[in-house]
Protein backbone atom coordinates (compact mmCIF):
# COMPACT_ATOMS: atom_id res chain seq x y z
CA UNK A 1 0.00 0.00 0.00
CA UNK A 2 2.86 1.82 -0.20
CA UNK A 3 1.36 4.14 -3.44
CA UNK A 4 -1.43 4.61 -2.09
CA UNK A 5 0.02 6.08 1.14
CA UNK A 6 2.34 8.48 -1.06
CA UNK A 7 -1.02 9.97 -2.39
CA UNK A 8 -1.95 11.33 1.10
CA UNK A 9 0.48 14.46 0.56
CA UNK A 10 -2.50 15.28 -1.80
CA UNK A 11 -4.88 15.93 1.02
CA UNK A 12 -2.49 18.30 2.82
CA UNK A 13 -4.20 21.24 1.14
CA UNK A 14 -7.63 19.96 2.91
CA UNK A 15 -5.81 18.99 6.72
CA UNK A 16 -8.50 20.73 8.75
CA UNK A 17 -11.43 19.40 6.65
CA UNK A 18 -10.08 16.12 7.21
CA UNK A 19 -9.32 16.83 10.77
CA UNK A 20 -12.57 17.91 11.52
CA UNK A 21 -14.31 14.84 9.83
CA UNK A 22 -11.92 12.57 12.03
CA UNK A 23 -13.20 13.89 15.19
CA UNK A 24 -16.82 13.52 13.85
CA UNK A 25 -15.88 9.86 13.26
CA UNK A 26 -15.25 9.87 17.41
CA UNK A 27 -17.65 11.70 18.23
CA UNK A 28 -20.51 9.22 16.17
CA UNK A 29 -18.44 6.05 17.35
CA UNK A 30 -18.75 6.90 20.87
CA UNK A 31 -22.66 7.34 20.41
CA UNK A 32 -22.95 4.08 18.87
CA UNK A 33 -20.97 2.26 21.64
CA UNK A 34 -23.66 4.06 24.36
CA UNK A 35 -26.30 2.16 23.03
CA UNK A 36 -25.53 -1.56 24.02
CA UNK A 37 -25.47 -0.90 27.62
CA UNK A 38 -28.01 1.42 27.98
CA UNK A 39 -30.11 -1.11 26.52
CA UNK A 40 -28.22 -3.49 29.39
CA UNK A 41 -29.67 -0.98 31.48
CA UNK A 42 -33.48 -1.49 30.08
CA UNK A 43 -33.05 -5.18 30.03
CA UNK A 44 -31.56 -5.46 33.95
CA UNK A 45 -32.85 -2.16 35.68
CA UNK A 46 -35.99 -1.38 33.63
CA UNK A 47 -37.89 -4.61 32.42
CA UNK A 48 -36.43 -7.19 35.14
CA UNK A 49 -37.20 -4.93 37.64
CA UNK A 50 -40.51 -3.29 36.32
CA UNK A 51 -38.66 -0.36 36.54
CA UNK A 52 -40.94 1.71 33.79
CA UNK A 53 -39.19 5.14 35.10
CA UNK A 54 -35.47 3.80 33.74
CA UNK A 55 -37.29 2.36 30.72
CA UNK A 56 -38.34 6.06 29.36
CA UNK A 57 -35.51 7.81 30.57
CA UNK A 58 -32.91 5.28 29.10
CA UNK A 59 -34.99 5.30 25.99
CA UNK A 60 -34.95 8.62 25.41
CA UNK A 61 -31.29 8.49 26.17
CA UNK A 62 -30.45 5.96 23.61
CA UNK A 63 -32.73 8.08 21.06
CA UNK A 64 -30.90 11.39 21.61
CA UNK A 65 -27.41 9.22 21.25
CA UNK A 66 -29.34 7.74 18.13
CA UNK A 67 -29.63 11.50 16.81
CA UNK A 68 -26.54 12.76 17.51
CA UNK A 69 -24.56 9.98 15.65
CA UNK A 70 -26.96 10.26 12.74
CA UNK A 71 -26.12 14.29 12.88
CA UNK A 72 -22.10 13.43 13.27
CA UNK A 73 -22.49 11.06 9.99
CA UNK A 74 -24.16 13.75 8.26
CA UNK A 75 -21.28 16.14 8.50
CA UNK A 76 -18.95 13.27 8.55
CA UNK A 77 -19.91 12.31 4.96
CA UNK A 78 -20.04 16.59 3.68
CA UNK A 79 -16.89 17.08 5.05
CA UNK A 80 -15.41 13.69 3.49
CA UNK A 81 -16.88 14.48 -0.05
CA UNK A 82 -15.42 17.28 0.01
CA UNK A 83 -12.22 16.16 0.73
CA UNK A 84 -12.14 13.82 -1.54
CA UNK A 85 -13.55 15.59 -4.78
CA UNK A 86 -10.82 18.12 -3.76
CA UNK A 87 -8.14 15.66 -3.89
CA UNK A 88 -9.55 14.09 -7.26
CA UNK A 89 -9.20 17.40 -8.52
CA UNK A 90 -5.72 18.31 -7.27
CA UNK A 91 -4.63 14.70 -8.35
CA UNK A 92 -5.63 15.29 -12.36
CA UNK A 93 -4.48 18.60 -12.44
CA UNK A 94 -1.51 17.50 -10.91
CA UNK A 95 -1.42 14.68 -13.84
CA UNK A 96 -2.29 16.89 -16.63
CA UNK A 97 0.11 19.61 -15.99
CA UNK A 98 2.90 16.58 -16.09
CA UNK A 99 2.09 15.57 -19.21
CA UNK A 100 1.68 19.29 -20.37
CA UNK A 101 5.83 19.28 -19.08
CA UNK A 102 6.48 16.60 -21.86
CA UNK A 103 8.15 16.44 -24.37
CA UNK A 104 7.50 14.82 -27.48
CA UNK A 105 9.88 11.91 -26.78
CA UNK A 106 7.82 11.13 -23.78
CA UNK A 107 4.49 11.56 -25.82
CA UNK A 108 5.97 9.08 -28.34
CA UNK A 109 5.75 5.84 -25.42
CA UNK A 110 2.12 7.18 -23.56
CA UNK A 111 -0.82 5.72 -25.61
CA UNK A 112 -3.29 8.32 -25.11
CA UNK A 113 -6.06 5.46 -23.72
CA UNK A 114 -3.56 4.99 -20.66
CA UNK A 115 -3.47 8.73 -19.74
CA UNK A 116 -7.20 9.11 -20.27
CA UNK A 117 -7.87 5.58 -17.82
CA UNK A 118 -4.96 7.29 -15.53
CA UNK A 119 -6.87 10.83 -15.06
CA UNK A 120 -10.42 9.25 -14.94
CA UNK A 121 -10.46 5.60 -13.74
CA UNK A 122 -7.44 5.63 -11.56
CA UNK A 123 -8.19 8.69 -10.04
CA UNK A 124 -11.53 7.66 -9.51
CA UNK A 125 -10.48 4.85 -7.67
CA UNK A 126 -8.34 6.38 -5.10
CA UNK A 127 -10.44 9.54 -4.39
CA UNK A 128 -13.45 6.74 -3.48
CA UNK A 129 -10.80 5.25 -0.98
CA UNK A 130 -9.74 8.60 0.67
CA UNK A 131 -13.59 9.00 1.19
CA UNK A 132 -14.10 6.02 2.89
CA UNK A 133 -10.58 6.63 4.74
CA UNK A 134 -12.37 9.51 6.41
CA UNK A 135 -15.30 7.65 7.04
CA UNK A 136 -15.38 3.56 7.56
CA UNK A 137 -11.23 3.01 7.59
CA UNK A 138 -11.26 5.61 10.16
CA UNK A 139 -14.23 4.50 11.76
CA UNK A 140 -13.65 0.95 11.88
CA UNK A 141 -10.58 0.79 14.24
CA UNK A 142 -12.05 2.95 16.49
CA UNK A 143 -14.86 1.00 16.92
CA UNK A 144 -13.16 -2.15 16.92
CA UNK A 145 -10.72 -0.90 20.31
CA UNK A 146 -14.09 0.65 22.11
CA UNK A 147 -16.21 -2.22 21.41
CA UNK A 148 -13.38 -4.71 22.60
CA UNK A 149 -12.91 -2.38 25.82
CA UNK A 150 -16.07 -2.68 26.87
CA UNK A 151 -16.62 -6.47 25.94
CA UNK A 152 -13.61 -7.01 28.62
CA UNK A 153 -15.66 -4.70 31.22
CA UNK A 154 -18.52 -7.00 30.49
CA UNK A 155 -17.09 -10.14 30.73
CA UNK A 156 -13.16 -11.11 30.07
CA UNK A 157 -13.76 -15.03 29.69
CA UNK A 158 -16.82 -14.01 26.67
CA UNK A 159 -13.83 -11.43 25.50
CA UNK A 160 -11.05 -13.81 25.50
CA UNK A 161 -13.18 -16.38 23.50
CA UNK A 162 -14.25 -13.42 20.97
CA UNK A 163 -10.15 -12.72 20.61
CA UNK A 164 -9.48 -15.92 19.39
CA UNK A 165 -11.58 -15.50 15.67
CA UNK A 166 -9.70 -12.21 15.49
CA UNK A 167 -6.40 -14.11 14.21
CA UNK A 168 -8.26 -16.35 11.73
CA UNK A 169 -10.45 -13.31 10.13
CA UNK A 170 -7.12 -11.08 9.83
CA UNK A 171 -5.28 -14.05 8.31
CA UNK A 172 -8.16 -14.25 5.80
CA UNK A 173 -8.10 -11.02 5.24
CA UNK A 174 -4.02 -10.29 4.33
CA UNK A 175 -4.84 -13.50 1.97
CA UNK A 176 -7.19 -12.10 0.54
CA UNK A 177 -5.65 -8.97 0.55
CA UNK A 178 -2.49 -10.48 -1.09
CA UNK A 179 -4.45 -12.33 -3.98
CA UNK A 180 -6.37 -9.40 -4.74
CA UNK A 181 -4.35 -6.62 -5.45
CA UNK A 182 -2.30 -8.46 -8.87
CA UNK A 183 -5.62 -9.07 -9.95
CA UNK A 184 -6.86 -5.57 -9.93
CA UNK A 185 -3.66 -4.23 -11.80
CA UNK A 186 -4.42 -6.81 -14.37
CA UNK A 187 -7.84 -4.89 -14.64
CA UNK A 188 -7.17 -1.65 -14.71
CA UNK A 189 -4.25 -3.01 -17.50
CA UNK A 190 -6.97 -4.17 -19.65
CA UNK A 191 -9.17 -1.08 -18.79
CA UNK A 192 -6.08 0.77 -20.74
CA UNK A 193 -6.26 -1.58 -23.76
CA UNK A 194 -10.25 -1.39 -23.81
CA UNK A 195 -9.56 2.23 -23.93
CA UNK A 196 -6.91 2.71 -26.69
CA UNK A 197 -8.67 0.86 -29.22
CA UNK A 198 -12.15 2.96 -28.36
CA UNK A 199 -10.26 5.81 -28.96
CA UNK A 200 -8.35 4.13 -31.87
CA UNK A 201 -11.91 3.34 -33.59
CA UNK A 202 -13.51 6.83 -32.71
CA UNK A 203 -10.63 8.96 -33.87
CA UNK A 204 -9.95 6.39 -37.02
CA UNK A 205 -13.84 5.65 -38.44
CA UNK A 206 -13.25 7.32 -41.09
CA UNK A 207 -10.43 5.40 -42.17
CA UNK A 208 -12.60 2.27 -40.81
CA UNK A 209 -15.22 2.46 -43.14
CA UNK A 210 -13.40 3.62 -46.33
CA UNK A 211 -11.41 0.04 -45.88
CA UNK A 212 -14.36 -1.93 -45.00
CA UNK A 213 -13.24 -3.13 -41.65
CA UNK A 214 -16.07 -2.73 -39.17
CA UNK A 215 -15.86 -6.21 -38.60
CA UNK A 216 -12.43 -6.42 -37.94
CA UNK A 217 -12.34 -3.01 -35.25
CA UNK A 218 -15.83 -4.46 -33.78
CA UNK A 219 -13.83 -8.14 -33.07
CA UNK A 220 -10.68 -6.29 -31.70
CA UNK A 221 -13.01 -4.33 -29.52
CA UNK A 222 -15.07 -7.07 -28.11
CA UNK A 223 -11.48 -9.13 -27.41
CA UNK A 224 -10.88 -6.27 -25.40
CA UNK A 225 -14.18 -6.32 -23.56
CA UNK A 226 -14.12 -9.48 -22.73
CA UNK A 227 -10.21 -10.10 -21.26
CA UNK A 228 -11.52 -6.60 -19.24
CA UNK A 229 -14.64 -8.92 -18.52
CA UNK A 230 -13.09 -11.97 -17.17
CA UNK A 231 -10.31 -9.86 -15.22
CA UNK A 232 -12.80 -8.30 -13.39
CA UNK A 233 -15.01 -11.75 -12.88
CA UNK A 234 -11.89 -13.48 -11.25
CA UNK A 235 -11.64 -10.49 -9.17
CA UNK A 236 -15.42 -10.47 -8.09
CA UNK A 237 -15.45 -14.25 -7.67
CA UNK A 238 -12.56 -13.92 -5.01
CA UNK A 239 -14.40 -11.20 -3.33
CA UNK A 240 -17.55 -12.83 -3.60
CA UNK A 241 -15.82 -15.84 -1.24
CA UNK A 242 -14.55 -13.22 1.32
CA UNK A 243 -17.80 -12.28 2.86
CA UNK A 244 -19.58 -15.33 3.46
CA UNK A 245 -16.64 -16.53 4.81
CA UNK A 246 -16.32 -13.61 7.22
CA UNK A 247 -20.22 -14.25 8.11
CA UNK A 248 -19.51 -17.42 8.96
CA UNK A 249 -17.10 -16.46 11.53
CA UNK A 250 -19.16 -13.59 12.89
CA UNK A 251 -22.38 -16.02 13.27
CA UNK A 252 -20.12 -18.72 15.05
CA UNK A 253 -18.80 -16.15 17.37
CA UNK A 254 -22.52 -14.92 18.26
CA UNK A 255 -23.31 -18.27 18.61
CA UNK A 256 -20.64 -18.93 20.99
CA UNK A 257 -21.74 -16.10 22.95
CA UNK A 258 -24.93 -16.93 23.40
CA UNK A 259 -23.76 -20.59 24.63
CA UNK A 260 -21.50 -19.59 27.12
CA UNK A 261 -23.38 -16.60 27.61
CA UNK A 262 -26.43 -19.22 28.67
CA UNK A 263 -24.41 -20.93 30.68
CA UNK A 264 -23.18 -18.27 32.84
CA UNK A 265 -26.89 -16.79 32.65
CA UNK A 266 -28.00 -19.91 34.36
CA UNK A 267 -25.31 -19.88 36.83
CA UNK A 268 -26.13 -16.35 38.02
CA UNK A 269 -23.09 -15.11 37.19
CA UNK A 270 -24.02 -13.10 33.88
CA UNK A 271 -27.80 -11.37 33.64
CA UNK A 272 -29.30 -11.01 30.11
CA UNK A 273 -29.25 -7.34 30.01
CA UNK A 274 -25.64 -8.57 30.10
CA UNK A 275 -25.69 -10.88 27.62
CA UNK A 276 -27.20 -9.25 24.84
CA UNK A 277 -24.74 -6.40 24.90
CA UNK A 278 -22.07 -8.91 24.72
CA UNK A 279 -23.58 -9.84 21.75
CA UNK A 280 -24.15 -6.01 20.49
CA UNK A 281 -20.16 -5.56 21.19
CA UNK A 282 -19.04 -8.92 19.40
CA UNK A 283 -20.65 -7.12 16.08
CA UNK A 284 -19.20 -4.21 17.18
CA UNK A 285 -15.56 -5.74 17.14
CA UNK A 286 -16.20 -8.06 14.60
CA UNK A 287 -18.10 -6.08 12.32
CA UNK A 288 -15.12 -3.38 11.96
CA UNK A 289 -13.09 -6.28 10.07
CA UNK A 290 -15.55 -7.20 8.26
CA UNK A 291 -15.98 -3.84 6.93
CA UNK A 292 -12.28 -3.57 6.24
CA UNK A 293 -12.37 -6.79 5.13
CA UNK A 294 -14.93 -5.60 2.48
CA UNK A 295 -12.92 -2.56 1.79
CA UNK A 296 -9.52 -5.39 0.29
CA UNK A 297 -11.23 -4.55 -3.13
CA UNK A 298 -11.06 -1.41 -3.46
CA UNK A 299 -7.89 -0.80 -1.11
CA UNK A 300 -6.08 -2.96 -3.36
CA UNK A 301 -7.33 -1.45 -6.99
CA UNK A 302 -6.66 1.81 -5.35
CA UNK A 303 -2.95 0.98 -4.61
CA UNK A 304 -2.63 -0.42 -8.07
CA UNK A 305 -4.17 2.70 -9.06
CA UNK A 306 -1.99 4.71 -7.40
CA UNK A 307 0.97 3.35 -8.29
CA UNK A 308 0.16 4.15 -11.82
CA UNK A 309 -0.39 7.34 -11.00
CA UNK A 310 2.64 7.91 -9.94
CA UNK A 311 4.52 6.34 -13.15
CA UNK A 312 3.37 9.38 -14.79
CA UNK A 313 4.23 11.60 -11.57
CA UNK A 314 7.41 10.94 -10.58
CA UNK A 315 8.59 10.15 -14.55
CA UNK A 316 10.16 13.79 -15.92
CA UNK A 317 10.30 15.21 -18.66
CA UNK A 318 13.51 14.19 -21.39
CA UNK A 319 13.69 17.62 -22.30
CA UNK A 320 14.77 19.86 -18.99
CA UNK A 321 15.47 23.43 -19.16
CA UNK A 322 18.76 24.28 -17.14
CA UNK A 323 18.81 26.45 -14.30
CA UNK A 324 20.65 29.03 -15.57
CA UNK A 325 18.57 29.21 -18.84
CA UNK A 326 18.34 32.56 -20.18
CA UNK A 327 15.84 34.54 -21.62
CA UNK A 328 16.24 35.56 -25.06
CA UNK A 329 16.01 39.52 -26.12
CA UNK A 330 15.97 40.74 -29.25
CA UNK A 331 16.06 37.72 -31.94
CA UNK A 332 17.77 38.15 -35.56
CA UNK A 333 16.73 34.30 -36.69
CA UNK A 334 20.00 32.94 -37.30
CA UNK A 335 19.51 29.65 -36.63
CA UNK A 336 22.78 27.00 -36.82
CA UNK A 337 23.25 22.92 -37.13
CA UNK A 338 26.42 22.38 -35.80
CA UNK A 339 27.64 18.68 -36.14
CA UNK A 340 24.19 17.33 -34.80
CA UNK A 341 22.86 14.00 -34.99
CA UNK A 342 19.60 12.79 -33.30
CA UNK A 343 18.45 9.09 -32.27
CA UNK A 344 15.28 8.49 -30.97
CA UNK A 345 15.97 6.28 -28.66
CA UNK A 346 19.70 8.20 -27.00
CA UNK A 347 22.84 7.81 -27.82
CA UNK A 348 22.61 4.06 -28.55
CA UNK A 349 20.19 4.17 -30.92
CA UNK A 350 20.39 4.01 -34.59
CA UNK A 351 20.29 8.07 -35.70
CA UNK A 352 17.75 9.61 -37.97
CA UNK A 353 20.01 12.68 -38.48
CA UNK A 354 23.61 12.00 -39.03
CA UNK A 355 26.60 14.80 -38.75
CA UNK A 356 23.88 17.67 -39.75
CA UNK A 357 26.16 20.88 -40.40
CA UNK A 358 23.44 23.84 -41.61
CA UNK A 359 23.27 27.48 -41.25
CA UNK A 360 19.97 29.90 -42.02
CA UNK A 361 20.84 33.05 -42.06
CA UNK A 362 18.19 35.79 -40.67
CA UNK A 363 15.23 36.53 -42.61
CA UNK A 364 16.20 33.55 -45.46
CA UNK A 365 14.00 30.94 -46.77
CA UNK A 366 15.12 27.20 -47.16
CA UNK A 367 13.37 24.36 -47.68
CA UNK A 368 13.93 20.67 -46.55
CA UNK A 369 13.05 18.16 -48.61
CA UNK A 370 13.70 14.48 -49.33
CA UNK A 371 11.73 11.20 -49.08
CA UNK A 372 9.89 10.01 -46.39
CA UNK A 373 11.93 8.82 -43.28
CA UNK A 374 14.75 11.48 -44.72
CA UNK A 375 14.33 12.72 -41.26
CA UNK A 376 12.95 16.33 -42.67
CA UNK A 377 10.59 17.12 -39.63
CA UNK A 378 12.92 15.63 -37.20
CA UNK A 379 15.64 18.59 -38.12
CA UNK A 380 12.68 21.35 -37.22
CA UNK A 381 11.59 19.48 -34.63
CA UNK A 382 15.25 20.10 -32.75
CA UNK A 383 14.86 24.03 -32.77
CA UNK A 384 12.31 24.49 -30.61
CA UNK A 385 13.72 21.64 -28.49
CA UNK A 386 10.91 19.44 -28.85
CA UNK A 387 13.81 16.58 -28.90
CA UNK A 388 17.30 17.61 -27.54
CA UNK A 389 20.37 16.68 -30.12
CA UNK A 390 21.94 13.26 -29.37
CA UNK A 391 25.51 14.88 -30.18
CA UNK A 392 26.26 18.18 -31.50
CA UNK A 393 24.40 21.47 -30.92
CA UNK A 394 21.76 23.99 -32.18
CA UNK A 395 22.09 27.14 -32.02
CA UNK A 396 20.11 30.39 -32.05
CA UNK A 397 22.10 33.55 -32.68
CA UNK A 398 25.10 31.36 -31.80
CA UNK A 399 23.32 30.86 -28.79
CA UNK A 400 22.66 26.90 -28.08
CA UNK A 401 18.96 26.43 -27.16
CA UNK A 402 19.69 24.13 -24.58
CA UNK A 403 20.82 27.18 -22.39
CA UNK A 404 17.50 29.28 -23.48
CA UNK A 405 14.41 29.22 -21.55
CA UNK A 406 11.78 27.20 -23.37
CA UNK A 407 9.13 29.49 -22.78
CA UNK A 408 10.83 32.29 -24.21
CA UNK A 409 12.55 30.10 -27.14
CA UNK A 410 9.56 28.70 -27.88
CA UNK A 411 7.61 32.01 -28.03
CA UNK A 412 10.01 33.27 -30.98
CA UNK A 413 8.70 30.41 -33.27
CA UNK A 414 5.11 29.89 -35.24
CA UNK A 415 5.28 26.80 -36.27
CA UNK A 416 2.23 24.68 -38.44
CA UNK A 417 2.63 21.01 -37.84
CA UNK A 418 2.47 18.40 -40.55
CA UNK A 419 -0.64 17.35 -39.13
CA UNK A 420 -3.22 20.47 -38.25
CA UNK A 421 -4.26 20.04 -35.04
CA UNK A 422 -7.47 22.13 -34.22
CA UNK A 423 -9.34 22.61 -31.04
CA UNK A 424 -13.20 22.33 -30.41
CA UNK A 425 -13.43 26.09 -30.51
CA UNK A 426 -14.40 29.06 -32.77
CA UNK A 427 -12.33 29.66 -35.64
CA UNK A 428 -11.17 32.91 -34.69
CA UNK A 429 -10.30 31.57 -31.56
CA UNK A 430 -8.04 28.87 -33.63
CA UNK A 431 -6.37 31.20 -34.96
CA UNK A 432 -5.36 33.36 -31.83
CA UNK A 433 -4.47 30.69 -29.81
CA UNK A 434 -1.55 31.71 -29.14
CA UNK A 435 -1.86 35.55 -29.44
CA UNK A 436 -5.29 35.79 -27.34
CA UNK A 437 -5.02 39.51 -27.34
CA UNK A 438 -4.99 39.82 -30.91
CA UNK A 439 -8.05 41.85 -32.61
CA UNK A 440 -10.23 41.20 -35.55
CA UNK A 441 -7.99 43.07 -37.75
CA UNK A 442 -4.90 40.71 -37.45
CA UNK A 443 -6.58 37.75 -37.06
CA UNK A 444 -8.54 38.66 -41.10
CA UNK A 445 -4.96 39.56 -42.02
CA UNK A 446 -3.59 36.43 -40.65
CA UNK A 447 -6.14 34.44 -42.63
CA UNK A 448 -6.08 36.27 -45.81
CA UNK A 449 -1.98 35.88 -45.92
CA UNK A 450 -2.77 31.89 -45.31
CA UNK A 451 -5.40 31.93 -48.35
CA UNK A 452 -8.31 31.39 -45.28
CA UNK A 453 -10.05 34.42 -44.76
CA UNK A 454 -12.52 33.14 -47.84
CA UNK A 455 -13.42 30.08 -47.09
CA UNK A 456 -14.08 31.50 -43.54
CA UNK A 457 -16.04 34.23 -44.50
CA UNK A 458 -18.25 31.81 -46.47
CA UNK A 459 -18.93 28.96 -43.37
CA UNK A 460 -22.63 29.78 -41.39
CA UNK A 461 -21.04 31.76 -38.85
CA UNK A 462 -17.77 32.79 -40.18
CA UNK A 463 -14.90 33.50 -38.06
CA UNK A 464 -17.45 32.63 -35.20
CA UNK A 465 -18.26 29.20 -36.39
CA UNK A 466 -17.10 26.54 -34.09
CA UNK A 467 -15.00 24.02 -35.06
CA UNK A 468 -16.20 20.50 -34.49
CA UNK A 469 -13.65 18.48 -32.59
CA UNK A 470 -10.29 18.02 -34.14
CA UNK A 471 -12.03 20.07 -36.61
CA UNK A 472 -13.88 17.31 -38.16
CA UNK A 473 -16.41 20.13 -40.33
CA UNK A 474 -13.23 20.99 -42.42
CA UNK A 475 -11.48 19.66 -45.26
CA UNK A 476 -7.60 18.53 -44.38
CA UNK A 477 -6.58 22.00 -46.74
CA UNK A 478 -9.04 24.25 -44.63
CA UNK A 479 -7.38 23.30 -41.72
CA UNK A 480 -4.02 23.44 -42.63
CA UNK A 481 -4.78 26.83 -43.55
CA UNK A 482 -6.26 27.68 -40.41
CA UNK A 483 -2.73 26.64 -38.78
CA UNK A 484 -1.25 28.30 -41.09
CA UNK A 485 -2.80 31.38 -39.80
CA UNK A 486 -2.56 30.70 -36.51
CA UNK A 487 1.25 30.45 -36.97
CA UNK A 488 1.26 33.52 -38.50
CA UNK A 489 -0.30 35.63 -36.06
CA UNK A 490 2.41 35.31 -33.25
CA UNK A 491 4.36 37.16 -35.58
CA UNK A 492 7.07 34.90 -34.96
CA UNK A 493 11.11 35.34 -36.00
CA UNK A 494 10.99 31.57 -36.95
CA UNK A 495 8.41 30.52 -38.97
CA UNK A 496 8.59 26.77 -39.59
CA UNK A 497 5.71 24.97 -42.11
CA UNK A 498 6.41 21.18 -41.96
CA UNK A 499 4.76 19.92 -44.74
CA UNK A 500 1.57 22.66 -44.02
CA UNK A 501 0.42 22.12 -47.25
CA UNK A 502 -0.08 18.68 -48.25
CA UNK A 503 -3.67 18.86 -48.38
CA UNK A 504 -3.65 22.15 -50.06
CA UNK A 505 -4.21 22.24 -53.90
CA UNK A 506 -0.72 23.87 -55.96
CA UNK A 507 -2.77 27.17 -57.34
CA UNK A 508 -3.83 27.64 -53.86
CA UNK A 509 -0.16 27.30 -52.63
CA UNK A 510 1.50 29.11 -54.66
CA UNK A 511 -1.30 32.15 -53.72
CA UNK A 512 -0.29 31.06 -50.46
CA UNK A 513 3.94 32.00 -51.04
CA UNK A 514 2.65 35.17 -53.05
CA UNK A 515 1.19 36.14 -49.65
CA UNK A 516 3.91 34.81 -47.18
CA UNK A 517 6.72 36.43 -49.35
CA UNK A 518 4.66 39.75 -49.14
CA UNK A 519 4.15 39.48 -45.40
CA UNK A 520 7.56 38.84 -44.87
CA UNK A 521 8.68 41.64 -47.10
CA UNK A 522 6.11 44.48 -45.28
CA UNK A 523 7.55 42.79 -41.73
CA UNK A 524 11.49 43.88 -42.36
CA UNK A 525 10.22 47.05 -42.40
CA UNK A 526 8.23 46.93 -39.07
CA UNK A 527 9.22 47.18 -35.67
CA UNK A 528 9.92 43.58 -34.95
CA UNK A 529 11.48 42.89 -38.41
CA UNK A 530 10.96 40.16 -40.65
CA UNK A 531 10.94 36.02 -40.39
CA UNK A 532 13.36 33.79 -41.04
CA UNK A 533 11.49 30.62 -42.56
CA UNK A 534 11.86 26.68 -42.79
CA UNK A 535 9.29 25.13 -45.46
CA UNK A 536 9.51 21.06 -44.75
CA UNK A 537 7.98 19.84 -48.28
CA UNK A 538 7.49 16.80 -50.11
CA UNK A 539 6.03 18.38 -52.87
CA UNK A 540 8.98 19.84 -55.12
CA UNK A 541 6.68 22.81 -56.30
CA UNK A 542 6.79 24.07 -52.65
CA UNK A 543 10.46 24.57 -53.07
CA UNK A 544 11.13 26.08 -56.29
CA UNK A 545 11.87 29.60 -54.88
CA UNK A 546 13.75 29.25 -51.43
CA UNK A 547 16.86 31.11 -51.11
CA UNK A 548 17.93 27.65 -50.40
CA UNK A 549 16.94 24.27 -50.93
CA UNK A 550 18.62 21.20 -48.53
CA UNK A 551 18.09 17.76 -49.72
CA UNK A 552 17.78 15.01 -47.00
CA UNK A 553 18.44 11.20 -47.69
CA UNK A 554 18.79 8.68 -44.47
CA UNK A 555 19.30 11.52 -42.23
CA UNK A 556 22.28 12.80 -44.27
CA UNK A 557 22.23 16.51 -46.29
CA UNK A 558 22.77 14.89 -49.41
CA UNK A 559 22.89 17.93 -50.97
CA UNK A 560 22.08 21.56 -50.79
CA UNK A 561 21.87 24.32 -52.91
CA UNK A 562 18.95 26.64 -55.27
CA UNK A 563 16.62 24.67 -57.15
CA UNK A 564 19.14 25.73 -60.69
CA UNK A 565 22.06 24.93 -58.53
CA UNK A 566 21.12 21.52 -57.46
CA UNK A 567 19.07 20.45 -60.67
CA UNK A 568 23.11 20.74 -62.44
CA UNK A 569 24.62 19.25 -59.16
CA UNK A 570 22.16 16.88 -57.73
CA UNK A 571 21.30 13.74 -58.85
CA UNK A 572 18.97 12.93 -56.25
CA UNK A 573 17.45 16.00 -56.65
CA UNK A 574 16.82 15.40 -60.32
CA UNK A 575 15.34 12.34 -59.95
CA UNK A 576 13.23 13.41 -57.47
CA UNK A 577 12.09 16.85 -59.97
CA UNK A 578 11.38 14.42 -62.69
CA UNK A 579 9.31 12.08 -60.65
CA UNK A 580 7.12 14.89 -59.32
CA UNK A 581 6.77 17.56 -62.63
CA UNK A 582 8.65 15.65 -65.20
CA UNK A 583 9.95 17.91 -67.59
CA UNK A 584 8.55 20.71 -65.16
CA UNK A 585 8.70 23.75 -67.64
CA UNK A 586 5.55 24.82 -67.58
CA UNK A 587 5.39 24.94 -63.96
CA UNK A 588 9.00 27.36 -64.34
CA UNK A 589 7.37 29.35 -66.76
CA UNK A 590 4.32 29.86 -64.18
CA UNK A 591 7.05 31.00 -60.83
CA UNK A 592 9.12 32.89 -63.77
CA UNK A 593 6.27 35.19 -64.57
Amino acid sequence: MSALLRMLHFIIPYKWRSIAALALVLGMVGADLMVPRLAQRVIDEGIAAGNMHVIITTALIMIGAAVVSSVFAIANTILAVQVSQGFAADVRSALVRKVQSYSYANLDHIQTGQLLVRTTSDVNMVQLVVRMMLRILTRAPVWFVGSAVMLVLIDRQLALMVAAFIPLIMGLVWLFARKAQPLFLWVQKKLDKLNTVLQENLAGVRVVKAFVRVDHENARFDEANRQLMTKTVQVMQLMALLMPTMMLIVNLGIVGVVWFGGISTIQGEMTVGQIVAAISYLSFVLFPIMMLAGMIGPLSAADASASRIFKILDSSADVQETPHARPLDRVRGRIAFEGVSFSYSGINGDPVLKDIDLVVEPEETVAILGTTGAGKSTLIHLIPRFYDVTAGRVTLDGIDVRDLQLHSLRRQIGIALQEAVLFAETVRNNIRYGRPQADDDEIIAAAQAAQAHEFIKALPQGYDTLIGQRGVNLSGGQQQRIAIARALLVKPKILILDDSTSAVDVETEIKLQDALDQLLQQSRNSEWGGATRLIVAQRISTVLLADKIIVLDKGWIAAMGTHHELLSTSSLYQDIYRSQLGDGRQLEENNDG
